[in-house]
């Protein structure tokens, strides 16, 4: 059974409202927003990743569904599976400097005790404010609507690469792996603004196919459009493949949004002021599923549009 299989199962228990159809980053409950996300050695970090980087993105993961339905944080619980004294010192060192840097409060949770030399893994659930004007989902996108992304796409999976020494290393790529960098302020701001946001975790092309599955329309994604940073280009020459490779690695952690043409005068206006960048890369269209182009050619899109489990 696969995670989509298992989820579409769990829908017929999940009927309330506040679920959303478990098709959405979040739960919204009354005026608060919550989400849980589980990170595991192994499938989500490296084993020799340091406590302090795997605390960070542990909080982080779940931040950016925050940020992707304008929330403002309030709290977090935790669900910890106990290690070595100095493993779990350090986590905790992390999760503090995590949880100040994002602004939320550390209000319970968990520990377990797991088997020696069994992978670890962690839980968090994130407790977040809904913003005034309503909680965007992910699926208000509609045809005619601009497809946007914050930041640059494909670091992270360039990151985890270097960190596997198979390319040589640089400082951006390693952080975008080991810090990502939730867009939490944007997010609130911009959320009025939008028909549709979500998080990219999975990788550009398998979460627009999603915005489009939950909004009942096609997508169509300009690779040619994707921002890709000075420091990945550095490291890979700036051709079809390896737009594809950054659009389908994951742990991203930037935002995917969709609104009308008329709102992208304002978008860019709360974009320059908080100092993001933000990037059109297609439109969405009548249809379903995910159209790709390159330099107004149509591509063929990968079998695998990015990480499921």
């Amino acid at each position: 059974m696969s995670e989509a299989d298992f989820i579409a199962r769990l829908r017929g228990i999940a009927t309330d409202p506040a679920a959303r159809g478990l098709a959405d980053d979040a739960a919204v409950l009354g005026d608060l927003v919550l989400t849980h996300d589980m990170i595991v050695e192994g499938v989500h970090f490296l084993p020799d990743d340091t406590p302090q980087d795997v605390a960070w993105k542990l909080v982080a993961v779940n931040m950016s569904d925050l940020a992707a339905k304008g929330a403002e944080p309030i709290g977090v619980l935790v669900g910890y599976s106990l290690g070595d004294d100095a493993w779990n010192a350090a986590f905790a060192d992390g999760l503090d400097l995590a949880l100040r840097r994002f602004g939320a409060l550390l209000i319970g949770g968990d520990t377990v005790r797991v088997p020696d030399g069994a992978p670890r893994s962690f839980g968090l659930t994130a407790i977040g404010r809904a913003p005034d004007g309503g909680v965007p989902s992910r699926g208000g996108m509609r045809p005619g609507d601009q497809l946007w992304v914050t930041g640059t796409i494909g670091n992270a999976g360039l990151g985890l690469a270097m960190r596997l020494g198979q390319l040589a290393a640089n400082e951006t790529c390693l952080a975008a792996y080991g810090r990502p960098q939730p867009q939490l302020t944007f997010g609130r701001a911009v959320a009025p603004h939008v028909h549709a946001m979500m998080d990219i975790s999975d990788g550009l092309l398998i979460d627009a196919r999603r915005m489009a599955d939950a909004s009942g329309c096609q997508v169509a994604v300009m690779l040619e459009a994707m921002p890709l940073s000075a420091a990945l280009l550095a490291v890979r020459p700036d051709v079809l493949d390896t737009r594809i490779a950054a659009a389908t690695a994951g742990d991203d952690y930037q935002l995917l949004f969709a609104a009308g043409a008329e709102a992208a005068p304002e978008i860019r206006a709360i974009a320059s002021a908080l100092d993001v960048a933000v990037t059109p890369v297609g439109h969405a269209v009548v249809g379903e599923g995910i159209v790709l182009t390159h330099h107004a050619q149509r591509i063929v899109p990968p079998e695998r549009l990015g990480f499921t489990h």
